[in-house]
């Protein structure tokens, strides 16, 4: 069974991850913030971390500290801020591309962008889960 942490601090987009991914073959457990969801990952077996941008920890960060806590758990980043441009990643004018590269510069294995189709999340899992480099 694939256990997924969903860490997103607005409870309605992380309820609908929570939704759409949970099955007889897929766990999720959700947190509302970086903090929580390390110490999640403290106390439970986790396969896959589905973050995006945080208050409090930013994503990049958390993404950091996860890659370097748990290396076997497989990360992907989703974040829907900014704009689409070719700009390197500054935390105070972020951009939705530049916030993901910086995120893939981080340790996630996977990312994409907002809005995505359900489809496009499953798909994005199911390769980062298999081992391969996604984005």
């Amino acid at each position: 069974m694939l256990r997924i942490l969903v860490i997103d601090d607005e409870p309605y987009v992380r309820e609908a991850l929570e939704r759409v991914l949970k099955s007889s073959a897929v766990t999720v457990v959700g947190a509302a913030d970086a903090i929580t969801g390390l110490t999640v990952l403290q106390t439970s077996p986790i396969d896959l971390v589905i973050d995006v941008v945080l208050p409090g920890m930013d994503g990049v960060a958390a993404i950091k500290q996860i890659r370097r806590d748990h290396k076997n758990i497989r990360i992907i980043a989703i974040s829907g801020g900014g704009n689409f441009g070719l700009s390197a990643y500054l935390p105070e004018a972020i951009s939705t591309h530049a916030y993901l590269a910086a995120c893939i510069a981080a340790g996630a294995e996977g990312t994409l962008a907002k809005p995505f189709e359900t489809a496009e999340l499953r798909s994005l899992i199911d390769r980062v889960t298999a081992g391969q480099v996604a984005t």
